[in-house]
């Protein structure tokens, strides 16, 4: 509002400026009449102060004098032609004329480059209650919050979907997004991205998983690509996996390597079945191999099991490579030592493994009450182990138990 009036103030200014400079002309085009005399009271409003102005009345006033003056001839009485007195007033308008004509410089001036205004400048009350400040940006804060509306790639993220709550939680990754440019740095991972196979409905939650890949090179990412399809991956496979392990490709070419050749050689695989055990949990690849070594040895010197045996248990499912030690062991120790179910039922049907514990004593307490606790494929009403846990209850009840579900919600109060 400030700025705007002082433009109309300067506007203003120039106007009253250029009349000045129209009222002179005039004078020297007339010569001293009443009416160009009468025409000089108006310029009494001009705003004083303005030297263009005054500099254009002084020299109205010299040309009105000169040319008003009578000759010498008629101050002694005697009378004088018109041409006698021409020479004079020629000379009045010569020296006029070589005062500097500003007015050309007045109107060729652009009006619009105003000079900006300082901010120790004294404004009015009325001005400065009306200039209306955007907010700081919080020199320290806690949340990404405070950032997305001053930032244009927090905000272009937010619309694809990115769960910034749960980005700053992650070491420097609110930091690092603060620094990225999203047309020069973020767009074209997210190009990238989609060429790998990442649909666009996932792109935000694979970026609130793994931000730090819009700091990565894009010559890294698609080396890493290009190393996964010369070991046989297909495309779809290659999607799936990045898909459901964010972090893959911010492994290198050679860290993708040894773990490719550490399950092959730990669990003496083929390739084909490393990489499907690869494919069905990619993330194998970017998890630590600590816990994965506990198991194997819990599986081979605790529970017991034959190396043959675990390279089927670990194909079928997995999860066991990456499950709790403690819920394994107590998950193996139900089945076989309370139901009686020996190794090579579970390395048949391994999945079990995956079940919880709860749901197995349910399930196998209540065919126990029944009577129809049987595990041993050579006997009558054999129960296999996939159907005593993947079953949902009203399917095993009337299916496994022969009973209703009232039966074993009844049972359940029991216990």
């Amino acid at each position: 509002m400030a700025v705007w009036a002082r433009q109309v103030s300067r506007w203003c200014c120039l106007l009253n400026a250029a009349r000045a400079v129209e009222f002179t002309r005039r004078l020297r085009s007339r010569g001293c009449t009443a009416q160009a005399c009468r025409e000089f009271a108006p310029l009494a409003v001009l705003p004083a102060g303005k030297e263009v102005v005054l500099g254009r009345l002084q020299a109205c006033r010299r040309v009105s004098v000169g040319s008003c003056s009578p000759p010498d001839s008629a101050k002694d009485g005697s009378f004088s032609s018109p041409q006698s007195n021409l020479p004079s007033v020629q000379q009045e308008q010569a020296k006029a004329e070589t005062l500097p004509d500003l007015n050309a410089k007045i109107l060729d001036k652009d009006w619009d480059d105003i000079p900006p205004s300082s901010a120790l400048e004294v404004i009015s009350e009325e001005e400065a209650v009306q200039i209306i400040a955007e907010p700081l940006l919080p020199i320290q804060s806690s949340t990404l919050r405070d950032y997305v509306d001053h930032s244009e790639t927090l905000e272009k993220l937010v619309h694809l979907g990115v769960d910034l709550s749960q980005v700053e939680k992650r070491q420097k990754a609110g930091q690092l997004l603060l620094t990225l440019d999203f047309e020069k740095d973020v767009k074209k991972i997210l190009l990238f991205l989609k060429d790998v196979g990442v649909e666009d409905n996932q792109l935000g939650p694979f970026l609130t998983k793994n931000p730090y890949i819009l700091a990565e090179d894009l010559e890294a990412l698609e080396a890493r690509v290009a190393y996964l399809k010369s070991k046989k991956f297909g495309k779809s496979e290659i999607a799936q996996m990045v898909s459901r392990a964010p972090y893959l490709l911010l492994f290198s070419v050679e860290r993708l390597d040894n773990r490719l050749g550490f399950f092959k050689n730990e669990l003496g695989l083929s390739v084909k079945k490393t990489k499907d055990l690869v494919i069905r949990l990619p993330r194998l690849l970017t998890g630590k191999l600590e816990p994965v070594k506990e198991n194997l040895q819990v599986c081979q010197i605790e529970l017991g099991f034959q190396r043959y045996e675990i390279q089927q248990i670990v194909y079928k499912t997995p999860k066991i490579l990456t499950a709790s030690k403690k819920r394994l062991k107590q998950t193996f120790d139900y089945l076989h030592n309370i139901m009686g179910i020996p190794h090579h039922m579970l390395t048949r049907f391994p999945q079990v493994f995956n079940s919880k514990l709860l749901r197995i004593r349910e399930r196998h307490m209540f065919l126990a009450f029944l009577g129809r606790a049987q595990y041993d494929p050579a006997q009558p009403s054999y129960i296999s182990l996939d159907q005593l846990v993947s079953l949902p209850d009203e399917v095993f009840c009337t299916e496994i138990a022969k009973a209703s579900m009232q039966d074993f919600e009844n049972f359940l109060k029991t216990l």
